[in-house]
């Protein structure tokens, strides 16, 4: 019987020819990431299990969702991280001034590579599924277990397989495709299953796109997201990554729940509504309503703070002024995106059009600052969940849209079609 990408590399970890789903299995791990908010808490569990890491190279701490550090809380407990990983004489290690948002930082530092088995106590630790890695998220007992003998314990994932086809317009991205799957399929359309995405329409996303839809695939319930291993990867993993790699591709024969076939070319800018990332509407739906109205923007994330979103972003945003009523706040990733947004003139634009230009941080995100919304407030945010209270007052209103959508609302000052706005 045939496995899947996501069982190929458990299976490999696991020291097993062969897993099947529903599976139990205790494997071996690459990488071991917490932050600032799950890692404070993973270290009393560690001390009881542990004095000493299970390889300082592949334990990776980075302080980045009240960074820099909001109040006192939010310093004792990078404090606490800091303290720890100088003890453990950790590689990796990051914070203000090297840090940034983790789930871009770690694949740019070429920490996760192409077959690795990765946790982190974020659950959006599946972003590294792009790389053609298996990655997911875990709670703080599994994280410091992890730390302290790099082994983790798995139920194999049944799996879903997204045919990829065609190509998307200019104004459709990674975070238009999945927004549509997740609306498609609903939040728990694959609930601890494994998104795997094939087809010929994958060569025409950028491995910013790919980055974002393995990001979100949690927000369909998803144990993980993966994607094949193609050109574009390897060209990645060879600008970032010094370590080896080992690429997985699914049998022929592998068992698949559902084969759902998405035509790329005929997606549309989506948006997801208050209150689930699964409620998304087209902009041509969006545009048959009566307008709605926002006060802030929020562009950046996890999800779509990389360098390919603030282009799109600047592309519609040049030459142009926001809204008088709309906050708008552009935070790049991580630092080098930071500085690439300043040669490539991205930050200048950014500021002319009237957004503020902030260091790299999850910040709004959750609603840890930056950018915390009142009550009432309506925004148009990049990043990946909309639920309520998400980004602040439990009756403010949350639009998860892409950095073109996003731009072209700051503009209007409601949710706009980014083909109708801007510099078209």
């Amino acid at each position: 019987m045939g496995m899947t990408m996501t069982q190929k590399i458990l299976a490999k970890h696991a020291g097993l020819d062969i897993v099947v789903a529903g599976q139990l299995i205790e494997a071996s791990l690459d990488v071991v990431m917490a932050n600032d908010i799950t890692g404070p808490m993973a270290l009393p569990i560690f001390d009881e299990m542990s004095k000493d890491v299970f390889d300082k190279d592949k334990v990776v701490l980075v302080p980045d969702h009240f960074t820099p550090n909001k109040d006192i809380k939010s310093a004792t407990n990078s404090k606490a991280l800091r303290e720890f990983s100088k003890c453990q004489c950790l590689s990796n290690y990051f914070e203000i001034g090297q840090m940034g948002i983790e789930h871009a930082l770690l694949p740019e530092k070429g920490i996760v590579v192409a077959g690795d088995a990765v946790i982190g106590a974020d659950s959006h630790t599946c972003t590294y599924g792009a790389l053609g890695a298996f990655s997911t998220g875990v709670g703080t007992t599994d994280i410091a277990r992890g730390m302290a003998d790099g082994k983790a314990w798995f139920r194999v994932p049944t799996a879903i397989r997204f045919n990829l086809i065609n190509q998307p317009n200019a104004y459709v991205s990674g975070k238009d495709i999945i927004l549509h799957i997740i609306g498609r399929i609903g939040v728990d359309g694959a609930l601890y299953k494994s998104m795997e995405f094939v087809g010929d329409g994958i060569s025409s996303l950028t491995m910013d796109d790919r980055f974002t839809m393995a990001n979100m695939a949690i927000e369909a319930g998803a144990k993980n997201g993966i994607f094949i291993v193609d050109e574009q990867t390897r060209a990645y993993l060879t600008a970032h990554a010094t370590r080896e790699y080992i690429e997985y591709s699914a049998d022929e024969d592998a068992e698949y729940e559902q084969d759902i076939t998405i035509d790329l070319a005929a997606i549309e800018p989506t948006i997801a509504f208050p209150h689930l990332p699964g409620n998304a509407k087209t902009i041509s739906e969006v545009e048959a309503m009566d307008d709605i109205v926002i006060d802030q923007v929020v562009i950046g994330s996890c999800t779509n703070g990389r360098i390919v979103d603030m282009r799109k972003a600047a592309a519609v945003l040049k030459g142009h002024k926001v809204a008088s009523h709309v906050r708008v706040m552009v935070i790049p990733a991580t630092q080098k995106i930071f500085v690439e947004c300043i040669k490539e003139g991205l930050a200048e634009i950014f500021v002319e059009s009237g957004c503020t230009f902030n260091t790299p941080s999850c910040g709004p995100c959750m609603g840890g600052h930056m950018g915390v919304l009142a009550a009432g407030e309506k925004c148009v945010s990049t990043t990946n969940r909309n639920f309520v209270g998400r980004m602040g007052h439990v009756d403010s209103l949350i639009y998860l849209a892409s950095p073109q959508v996003a731009a072209a609302s700051a503009i209007k000052g409601c949710i706009a079609n980014p083909m109708k706005v801007g510099n078209n």
